[in-house]
């Protein structure tokens, strides 16, 4: 039993120590995607042509929209208004405060004027007549951002500053 114990108490160690340095790994990855960046892929038409309908890999930053950084113009990832577990890529076409002229839709054919209201972001998609947005489901609440679009990485060909 004394020999067992010798032979293996080295090696139940070695592996206690290398699954500590695995867990933290993943821990500070973990840490880094939920406050710094990740990678997301963004699939869909509401974005031609600006992305591909069949999915690119995005790099989005999240430090802009924790520091409120996000300007008029900008690429976004954010938690969908009516459902909150799915994530949409849409452009910032008016901060809080600003005045939004709304074109109009199938539904409505008259051209509006939105005020963005405090807190708020006004979100469109650059295929506007194949885009549920603002436009559908009003003014979105700054804390649904996820992220700013920073690069596109996917396709190879396409790699892409925004």
């Amino acid at each position: 039993m004394l020999q067992w114990c010798r032979t293996w108490k080295p090696i139940g160690r070695e592996i206690c120590e290398r699954s500590v340095l695995f867990i933290q790994f993943f821990c500070c990855l973990d840490i880094f995607k939920e406050h710094v960046a990740e990678i997301s892929q963004v699939v869909g038409p509401s974005m031609l042509p600006t992305f591909s309908a069949t999915g690119d890999v995005l790099v989005v930053e999240r430090l802009s929209t924790r520091f409120q950084r996000i300007k008029q113009g900008d690429v976004v990832m954010a938690a969908s208004p009516e459902n909150p577990r799915l994530i949409v890529c849409k452009r910032v076409l008016g901060l809080e405060g600003e005045r939004v002229v709304v074109m109009p839709t199938k539904g409505n054919g008259r051209v509006q004027h939105v005020q963005v209201p405090k807190g708020h972001v006004w979100l469109q998609g650059d295929n506007t007549s194949n885009s549920t947005d603002s436009r559908d489901y009003g003014p979105v609440p700054y804390g649904l951002l996820r992220g700013k679009v920073c690069l596109r990485v996917w396709p190879p060909n396409g790699w892409t500053r925004f």
